[in-house]
């Protein structure tokens, strides 16, 4: 795109530099195909449907990827941003652990298992990944304000990386939001909103917002199609990091869905140019129960999604409504997996399960698979003799509440040896 190509921006034309969206040539509809120049959109004219980032890759090598840094830029040709985004501030987050998780596939019992610990990001969430991307649309689009509505993780990770890059941010929760979530937030930023309602109260007016407000870039509203992208780089990763090869199956929690699908997609494009070798592979769905409008539509055999109200711990996964619910039913499908779902008393197990078997503290969403997983297990849906990845996408420091009354001192004893014998400890 060269320097003189424009887009608009409120009531305003700004010029685009060359490269701005690097190897990005415009966005796509999902549903009918049309295409709309690269900016600040994320509905079709043409049919309402949701647009995503089209590419036109040059030829790419591992020997590229591996000499990159050590964080989602390395894949920066595979991405929809410029080609010195290093030199932009930013969180620089991703290609964290990839753990082989023996203790806990053999509590499974699962052959080979690994677990993508997303939660050593900056501000301990994937959601680094896709503000990280998001960040840089807005930049290059000339944003004022960088905000977003969220259950939480979303809002730490905008407060933090508005802050990196000096831009004003505002993000806009629910009110009931874990509290440990709001300080994570409010810490970056002084514009933490709390909204009387649910997740999808809040998404409703941040598009309220986006449309009345020049120059607000809500990352998962006008600049969704860019802010996506960035989930790619977990794909990305697990096949880099298992010697570029796809896993057999993967397990994946649901929220808005997008993070399935971009994973779906990352492998796609290995595949596409050659990086891994072509192969089936299967992924699944997590949801929880109090938030099951995907798995609900998933066992009924139906393509539409019905909204639900949620009622769960996992706040993280609780968006009733779903914008790419339909796709993960696809993917779920036509790669033969499926999605899961599971109560607020297994998720609390999972999460136990995960630290006391590698050491790992995740947050609900990730207490969430661990606990799908065993269910897949024990219902045959996922087979345990093949290769299995499964995504911890945040912290178990945010959502302490969450186990507060599950876990705690074994014993109290007076500091002498004898009440350390008679408490029978080991």
């Amino acid at each position: 795109m060269s320097a003189a190509n424009t887009v608009e921006h409120g009531t305003e034309k700004a010029s685009l530099r060359e490269g701005a969206f690097g190897n990005a040539v415009a966005l796509a509809c999902r549903e009918c195909g049309h295409r709309v120049d690269l900016g600040p959109h994320y509905a079709c004219p043409e049919c309402f449907g949701p647009l995503e980032v089209a590419y036109d890759f040059p030829a790419v090598t591992r020997e590229q990827i591996e000499a990159g840094p050590a964080n989602i830029w390395r894949y920066k040709a595979l991405l929809p941003v410029p080609s010195d985004i290093e030199s932009s501030p930013n969180t620089e987050p991703g290609f964290t652990r990839l753990i082989e998780a023996k203790n806990l596939a053999h509590e499974l019992g699962i052959e080979k298992l690994w677990v993508k610990d997303d939660s050593t990001n900056p501000t301990n969430s994937f959601k680094d990944r896709v503000v990280a991307c998001a960040l840089s649309a807005a930049v290059e689009l000339g944003a004022k304000v960088f905000a977003c509505p969220s259950t939480g993780n979303l809002a730490n990770a905008v407060a933090a990386a508005g802050a990196r890059a000096g831009i004003p941010t505002a993000v806009f929760i629910p009110s009931n939001l874990e509290q440990p979530k709001q300080i994570n937030s409010a810490v970056f930023t002084d514009r933490l909103v709390a909204v009387d309602g649910n997740y999808d109260d809040v998404n409703k007016l941040a598009q309220e917002i986006a449309a009345e407000e020049e120059g607000w870039a809500f990352v998962n509203v006008n600049v969704r199609p860019f802010y996506a992208e960035g989930s790619k780089t977990l794909g990305y990763e697990i096949a880099e990091q298992l010697g570029w090869r796809l896993p057999d199956q993967v397990v994946i929690p649901v929220a808005s869905g997008s993070q399935l699908t971009k994973v779906h997609k990352a492998f796609g494009e290995l595949i596409k140019l050659g990086l891994v070798e072509a192969k089936d592979y299967k992924i699944f769905g997590a949801q929880a129960t109090g938030c099951n409008p995907v798995s609900t539509a998933f066992k009924a055999g139906v393509d539409a999604i019905r909204p639900v109200k949620p009622d769960t711990i996992a706040k993280s996964l609780a968006i009733g409504n779903p914008a790419d619910g339909i796709y993960v039913l696809d993917i779920a499908r036509t790669t033969h997996g499926a999605v899961e779902e599971v109560t607020d008393d297994e998720i609390r197990a999972g999460i136990i399960s995960l630290a006391r078997t590698e050491g790992i503290f995740t947050e609900t969403a990730g207490g969430t698979t661990v606990a799908v997983t065993r269910k897949l297990v024990e219902t045959g849906q996922l087979d345990p003799t093949l290769e299995t990845v499964i995504i911890n996408t945040g912290h178990g420091l945010k959502t302490l509440d969450a186990i507060a009354g599950q876990v705690g001192p074994c014993a109290t004893i007076a500091p002498n040896y004898d009440s350390f014998e008679a408490a029978g400890i080991i």
